[in-house]
């Protein structure tokens, strides 16, 4: 039953990962950038876990409930600014949500709920080091997942594809909103 339980978790903070990384795929990722973002996507999800566990239950009642919104909030702003971006007539250098800053805040963005699941994984009954590692390899295989298809997608939106892969950030941030305040996700 707990494999279960943290195998449901896993996936539910996978979702918005797999949703992400169908907006980063739609250029066309190298299998080094590939790794990169998958490594540093699963790493937030963990990382994040661990400090909300770190903070405690009093913090958790208070920001976790939050905390998955402003995760939302940032990739809606990353999915705006890739939109305006693709819409301008001087091109500059696109958002790259491969690498640098960019990772950094798609990283962020989507593991910002796994900081309210650290509030109270403990709480549920399951083992810490197997969660963490579940979360982890979850992650991994939707990043893998959404990058795929997302890249086959790319390629037949080829001249869009900056401004495709902004909508997508931006649905998907305003659907898991949406979902949370629901309470469905």
């Amino acid at each position: 039953m707990a494999f279960l339980k943290v195998l449901f978790v896993a996936l539910a903070l996978a979702l918005d990962v797999f949703a992400v990384s169908i907006g980063v795929g739609l250029r066309g990722i190298s299998r080094t950038a590939q790794w990169r973002i998958g490594l540093s996507f699963a790493s937030a999800e963990m990382g994040m876990t661990l400090l909300g566990i770190g903070l405690g239950s009093l913090a958790g009642r208070a920001i976790g409930a939050h905390a998955g919104f402003l995760g939302f909030g940032v990739l809606v702003m990353l999915g705006v600014a890739m939109i305006v971006q693709a819409t301008r007539e001087t091109k500059r250098a696109p958002l790259d949500l491969s690498r640098g800053w960019g990772l950094a805040l798609a990283a962020l963005s989507i593991s910002v709920d796994s900081l309210g699941i650290g509030f109270s994984i403990l709480y549920i009954g399951v083992p810490l080091i197997a969660t963490l590692l579940t979360i982890g390899v979850v992650s991994m295989l939707s990043t893998t997942l959404g990058l795929t298809f997302g890249r086959s997608l790319g390629k037949r939106v080829e001249s869009s594809a900056e401004l495709f892969a902004g909508i997508a950030l931006v649905v998907a941030g305003i659907g898991f909103a949406v979902l949370q305040a629901l309470h469905i996700a």
